[in-house]
């Protein structure tokens, strides 16, 4: 396997290339999806990559959509890049671990979150307003208290480069109808549940999280990325003190550290020291080896 930032395969069109995924036109019905080493924080891509941060990311994808695939199916067609067209043979090995074909899909215009925790940008919307997003909370919640139960707060999806917007409960349904805003949220509150009680077993809160779901042939399905260090936020439960920060296995360490440097959160960001890569990837490769039970051979 190779670390890889940006992919150039030309045996297929270019859909589109997103702060971490290069996404291709295979066929008429097929996307091939490469997950990248890129790493992006506040909606900047950093200029170094994490390595083998997409195999994880890749890999921990798989292994949720296999685990929830009995509550909502997936778009994967074959994540075997020796089973892929023979057209993408030449670039297999830096498609090994890190790419699937999968049957193109009509997303929704709205990411589906999932607060479990108070957190974030969650928490800061409750110092202000005393509600999160929309919901009113009992006063003198902390930081990191957890939630009972579980909200769902979806927001928009924005442009490479933008920041996306938390909206209501009601706007999600104005933007997708009632009825499928009411199953995006019940599966996306099932799907949550049903991985933060697997992953309390292994020793991991997962604090929150974002999916992604699109129609095909007429059916919701699960799509993109699933319960990974950078769609969620996964504390060691044994570490866990409510009232602070959290130490996490996912993208919030590089967070804390730019956070720290003197950066408006605007491209170009910080060159990243080798130390806070190599850390990063630690956390990333912690979390795969905890959730899934198997060592990472790269």
């Amino acid at each position: 396997m190779r670390i890889v930032t940006q992919t150039a395969i030309t045996a297929c069109p270019l859909r589109s290339r997103g702060k971490v995924r290069d996404i291709y036109d295979v066929d008429a019905e097929t996307l091939l999806i490469v997950t990248t080493d890129r790493m992006s924080a506040y909606d900047v891509i950093m200029g170094e990559a994490i390595p083998y941060k997409g195999v994880i990311l890749n890999q921990i994808t798989l292994f949720w959509m296999e685990k929830f695939r009995d509550i909502i199916p997936n778009h994967l067609v074959e994540s075997d890049v020796n089973r892929f067209p023979s057209i993408l043979a030449p670039w297999a090995d830096e498609l090994e671990g890190r790419a699937v074909l999968v049957r193109k899909a009509k997303p929704l215009p709205v990411e589906c979150i999932v607060r479990g925790y108070l957190s974030g940008s969650g928490w800061k919307d409750y110092q202000a307003t005393g509600k999160l997003c929309g919901y009113d909370l009992p006063a003198g919640l902390r930081e990191s208290d957890k939630l009972e139960p579980a909200l769902f707060t979806p927001s928009t999806k924005a442009e490479l480069g933008e920041h996306d917007e938390n909206i209501s409960v009601a706007r999600a349904a104005a933007l997708l109808g009632s009825e499928v805003a009411q199953q995006a949220q019940d599966v996306s509150l099932r799907i949550y549940e049903a991985g933060r009680a697997y992953a309390a077993g292994r020793g991991i809160i997962v604090a929150d999280t974002k999916f992604e779901f699109g129609f095909i042939d007429g059916k919701l399905h699960i799509i993109d990325e699933v319960l990974t260090p950078d769609s969620s936020r996964f504390w060691p439960a044994d570490k866990y003190v409510p009232g602070q920060g959290q130490p996490s296995f996912d993208k919030q360490y590089l967070r804390d550290w730019l956070k720290s440097q003197p950066w408006n959160m605007q491209p170009p960001a910080p060159a990243l020291p080798q130390e806070i890569i190599d850390n990063t990837a630690a956390r990333y490769r912690e979390a795969y080896e905890i959730l899934t039970g198997k060592r990472l051979t790269v």
